[in-house]
């Protein structure tokens, strides 16, 4: 295959999830309902816990930055794919993939960041519960929230700009409906080793450091609630982290899995079906989980709605 000069390539090809003309329209219209309900559902969830002093606490603020994360993560892929359907059009400038790819990593691996950061309030909560104020003050929110920033920068900005030393093959189309950097990679025609190899070592640092502190924070959670000696006790304690823990599943349940195996999966297509997932179906359920599983959260929702229709 004949290479091209990384600064002569002009545009990608995004396949998208099928080659099926008749499936477009449906697949326009799918999308298009998640992402309106994605946007709602999360715009919803950050007025409603600002507006309610309530809500106020350490566990909803980090909801609300997830939230906006969830926001913007599914903004990052999913107009850009409704904008090629509709036009008929699957091409993306090269500037345009590279920085797509780079706001899914951010976002995504802020995402990750920030559910660690809920993991270490519910254990703080549950395991030390009357020095729960003294330790989760605005300073450490404040600090837990800027360190998620910066790594999930360093994250993005590592992995993305080092795919402009690539070079690349007359073959530009990628069979997924967004850019993600590992299939990005995979069309290259220099030598990917070091690339690759990066690839992992960011997913086992950036990545794997947020997780351990999950599995570190439900440890002590599951052995201070199994001590307690009433079942309304140990009920209390876990259904304050049910809507988490399902939130933990569904983003490494679907994205972390994705996002690794994609570098070594020989059909693409299942990879950009299984994408779907973590970039667009979960940030789209993650508003369900928290407000109906949530006592103070659909209470706030409802003063939010009464709210609004007052002022209508």
């Amino acid at each position: 295959m004949e290479a091209i000069n990384r600064t002569g390539v002009a545009e990608f090809l995004l396949l998208g999830l099928t080659e099926d003309g008749e499936l477009q329209p449906i697949l326009y219209g799918v999308f298009l309902s998640i992402y309106l309900v994605t946007v709602m559902g999360n715009l919803l969830i950050i007025l409603a816990i600002n507006a309610d002093p309530h809500l106020h606490t350490p566990m909803y603020s980090f909801l609300s930055k997830l939230s906006l994360a969830d926001i913007s993560i599914s903004s990052s892929t999913v107009p850009k794919m409704l904008a090629n359907i509709h036009t008929q059009d699957q091409s993306i400038t090269y500037t345009g993939c590279l920085a797509q790819a780079c706001f899914v990593l951010f976002f995504a691996g802020l995402e990750n960041c920030l559910l660690a950061a809920m993991a270490y309030d519910r254990y703080v909560a549950i395991c030390h519960p009357l020095s729960y104020t003294v330790i989760m003050n605005p300073r450490l929110c404040g600090l837990l929230t800027l360190l998620s920033l910066l790594s999930s920068i360093v994250n993005a900005l590592l992995l993305s700009l080092m795919a402009l030393r690539l070079s690349f093959c007359k073959d530009l189309g990628i069979p997924h409906f967004f850019c993600e950097l590992a299939l990005v990679i995979k069309l290259a025609c220099s030598d990917t080793f070091i690339h690759n190899v990066l690839i992992y070592l960011a997913a086992l640092v950036f990545g794997g450091i947020p997780f351990s502190g999950i599995l570190f924070s439900y440890i002590q959670i599951i052995s201070s609630v199994l001590i307690k000696p009433s079942m309304q006790g140990k009920y209390k304690a876990f259904s304050t982290c049910g809507s988490h823990l399902v939130m933990v599943s569904l983003f490494y349940g679907t994205g972390l899995g994705v996002y690794i195996s994609s570098a070594v999966t020989n059909p693409p297509r299942k990879t950009a079906m299984a994408s779907v997932m973590y970039s667009v179906v979960t940030p789209m359920l993650n508003p369900f989980i928290y407000s109906l599983r949530n006592r103070d959260m659909k209470e706030a929702l409802r003063k939010l709605i009464r709210r609004t229709a007052s002022l209508l």
